[in-house]
């Protein structure tokens, strides 16, 4: 009789607690994040206003390009010495620096002369003939690339050699003119600036209006 008791008290023990806990009220749950933090939630397109496309943030403006470099090239430099100057005075403006040389050929005057003939006697008597006629200024060449011509001058001017062909051919002979040219060095600047505002480099070099800048490949 007591066991039975006891079952039935048990049993009703079960019953009540089974009850409580499914009709007690329910504490909400925590909502997960969609997302980390920081990261914009995900939107359907179905979702935005009349399916409207969602509009994205624009990209950030480039900044401006401090580091964007622009090359020269000045010249030409007619010494070692002016390019080496211009060089100091162009170093603390700029990003880097050098010199180079190149070679061009530059006209030295006009030899005027009359061809070597056959032999040396007969050179000699062609300078006595010009002597006869007024003209000293001449002498037979002894060495060389033409031995035995008569020279009758060098002049810087085309003007002057053609003024000396002039006079002795008026008195019968045969000259010739040739120019005169060698390979001379001349000097150029290449430098590098960084940014847009442009080096007055002709501050810094004065009194060279013959110099003259040329954009260039940066080195």
């Amino acid at each position: 009789m007591f066991v039975r008791v006891l079952f039935l008290l048990l049993l009703a023990l079960d019953i009540g607690a089974g009850c409580w806990l499914y009709f007690a009220p329910r504490a909400p749950l925590a909502e997960t994040p969609a997302a980390d933090a920081g990261v914009a939630k995900l939107v359907l397109l179905s979702e935005t206003d009349h399916g409207a496309p969602a509009v994205m943030p624009a990209p950030p403006k480039p900044a401006s390009d401090s580091t964007r470099e622009t090359c020269l090239s000045i010249g030409a430099f007619a010494t070692q010495a002016d390019v080496r100057a211009a060089v100091k005075a162009l170093t603390p403006l700029v990003a880097r620096i050098q010199f180079r040389e190149t070679r061009v050929t530059e006209v030295r005057g006009y030899w005027v002369y009359l061809p070597a003939p056959g032999n040396r006697e007969r050179a000699l008597d062609i300078a006595r003939q010009l002597s006869s006629k007024g003209i000293s200024d001449y002498y037979v060449v002894t060495a060389g690339e033409q031995p035995n011509a008569i020279s009758l001058g060098l002049f810087r001017e085309q003007a002057n050699a053609d003024k000396r062909l002039a006079e002795i051919r008026a008195l019968g002979f045969k000259p010739e003119a040739v120019q005169r040219s060698d390979e001379v060095p001349i000097y150029w600047i290449d430098y590098a600036q960084v940014g847009d505002a442009p080096i007055d480099w002709r501050a810094q070099v004065p009194a060279r209006s013959e110099l003259h800048a040329q954009p260039i490949d940066c080195f």
